[in-house]
């Protein structure tokens, strides 16, 4: 069991070498974490939204490698393996740094993010891919994987890899209280806001049934964290196409309260 929160991709990259050097150079790179910035900028101080920033972005890439280890020790195959693009190393690579990533758009505006994300995204992407491969054209092949997580976060577009639909389920997972905080604290005190800060924590874990390898414990402190699971979490395990993956248990207060699923 681990619990999201920033300091998870450290421990998840630091036995890969290829996704601990993708991770530094996304952290070191001006480009990416000025574009990190500008959308909080846009999220947080313009629509008082919640945090879609830098600290959003490693607590969904720390989650996403979380959930893909469950899926690949219980036998599902990644869509780049299966379709010969790459190999596990290459599947986590684009499902962490698709996470990473996906909410670069809000920079430019929140209307499309999705799709300005993948717009600006492009402009880099295949120069940090040719610092990790020697080879001329992985980069180039694994570019329009990392996009199209980028582009499939949103509830509304369909995700056509595994890769991407992990991606799309962990930016789902961050949804404790602390992501609400600035705007709240700014008055802001919408179903959004308030469903979000009823959520104590979020833990990811090997689920005892098997048919449904991923657990999502949520654990809130009122019924306003259903919110939350069904219309956040819940809108995006629906397209991501491994819903029937995954179970949530919802907690209030370290108690046993529901059992959804999705798929």
């Amino acid at each position: 069991m681990v619990l999201v929160s920033p300091s998870l991709i450290k421990q998840k990259v630091k036995d890969y070498p290829i996704l601990e050097k993708a991770f530094m150079l996304l952290e070191e790179s001006v480009e990416v974490q000025s574009y990190l910035v500008m959308a909080n900028v846009t999220a947080v101080q313009r629509l008082m939204y919640n945090d879609h920033g830098p600290v959003h972005s490693r607590i969904v890439a720390g989650s996403a490698l979380e959930i893909i280890d469950i899926l690949l020790k219980n036998g599902y195959v990644s869509s780049i393996v299966r379709d010969g693009v790459g190999d596990e190393a290459d599947s986590r690579l684009v499902t962490m740094m698709g996470a990473y990533l996906h909410d670069i758009g809000n920079a430019v505006h929140r209307s499309l993010h999705h799709i300005t994300g993948v717009a600006l995204a492009s402009r880099f992407l295949p120069r940090l891919l040719k610092k990790i491969y020697k080879d001329d054209v992985k980069p180039y092949k694994l570019t329009p994987e990392i996009l199209h997580c980028i582009l499939a976060h949103d509830e509304r577009e369909k995700a056509l890899s595994l890769e991407a639909g992990v991606s799309k389920i962990a930016d789902g997972t961050d949804m404790a209280g602390g992501r609400a905080r600035i705007p709240y604290k700014h008055g802001k005190s919408d179903i959004h806001a308030l469903s979000a800060l009823a959520i104590k924590k979020v833990e990811i874990l090997q689920n005892e049934d098997r048919t449904r390898p991923v657990k999502i414990i949520v654990d809130m402190e009122n019924e306003a964290g259903i919110f939350q699971i069904e219309q956040v979490l819940g809108l995006k395990i629906q397209t991501s196409g491994i819903a029937q993956t995954v179970e949530i248990e919802a907690l209030k207060n370290g108690t046993h309260f529901k059992t959804i699923t999705f798929g």
